[in-house]
């Protein structure tokens, strides 16, 4: 047992000794063959035209990642495209919020979250124009129903005043607004700021009561008028004080109160002109001259 040779023991070779790698007729070689064993082909290099991009895409993701994406100017086409990309379920949440103010609510901090739009507040304008100018038509026809001397008359001009009036309380007031919040915050560092088109956004919602308002308007009652008029302004006002009080609240006390009363002011203007303009009484027609009488002398 002792003359058997280790088969782990370390053994010295001589330098200049054959091929290590040659094959030795006493050396146990293995073979490993298998049939099933397949190899795979050597897939092609892709060609440079997978790796080739839009030139514009690839442009936008540089800009993004380098922070130099710039917003478009306000007279270009993209500007206004990103305001008209809206979902429908954030419109009906901000529309359900002008119409259920909350006063530790602020329309633009909880419903708008700094993303503005003006698809919501163009078609709210636009519905209530075509309310207006078709309910103040059909009001008068009912007024007058039953009187002989009337004989109506479609006013289509009223759609025209409706929409001037309409549009420019909804563009004008907040460009006004915008101008004395960015004059007051520089004079007062506390105050808070909103974007012009989130101003224009708050006025475009806060129209949306007035839809349901002017309809009741058909109805020839005027306590129901003056009722429904009265709920409107109170929604609609409240949704403007309570989202341009924290604006203005840190700034005088006659400056906060001249702000606030000029933003009610102007909105009940708005509603009392479109109701006595579009749904005043009908004036009283002359009653039309009697024929002219023919006398018929009877002979007997």
């Amino acid at each position: 047992m002792a003359s058997m040779k280790d088969p782990f023991e370390f053994q010295d070779f001589d330098e200049d000794s054959g091929n290590l790698l040659e094959p030795r007729r006493d050396a146990v070689t293995i073979s490993i063959e298998h049939e099933d064993v397949k190899f795979e082909k050597k897939s092609a290099p892709p060609s440079a035209d997978a790796y080739e991009e839009d030139p514009e895409t690839s442009d936008d993701q540089a800009k993004l990642l380098s922070g130099q994406k710039k917003t478009p100017a306000f007279w270009t086409f993209e500007y206004y495209q990103k305001l008209f990309d809206v979902d429908t379920h954030h419109v009906k949440e901000r529309i359900i919020g002008s119409l259920l103010p909350w006063p530790r609510k602020n329309f633009v901090h909880t419903y708008l979250r700094r993303n503005p739009d003006l698809y919501g507040p163009f078609w709210i304008c636009t519905t209530l124009v075509f309310a207006i100018a078709i309910s103040g038509n059909i009001s008068t026809f009912l007024v007058n129903l039953g009187n002989s001397n009337y004989k109506y008359t479609p006013e289509f001009r009223k759609v025209t005043i409706a929409a001037t009036a309409i549009f420019s309380y909804a563009w004008l007031i907040p460009l006004a607004l915008w101008g004395v919040l960015l004059w007051r915050s520089n004079k007062v560092m506390n105050i808070v700021s909103y974007s012009f088109m989130e101003i224009v956004c708050v006025y475009g919602y806060s129209l949306a009561v007035y839809i349901p308002a002017v309809i009741i308007w058909i109805l020839p009652f005027a306590w129901l008028q003056w009722l429904s008029i009265l709920v409107a302004l109170c929604l609609s006002g409240s949704v403007l004080v309570l989202t341009f009080w924290p604006a203005v609240r840190d700034d005088h006390p006659k400056v906060y109160i001249t702000i606030l009363s000029t933003i009610v002011t102007f909105n009940v203007l708005l509603a009392i002109g479109c109701k006595m303009y579009f749904f005043s009484k009908p004036e009283n027609l002359p009653e039309k001259p009697p024929g002219p009488t023919v006398a018929v002398k009877l002979s007997t």
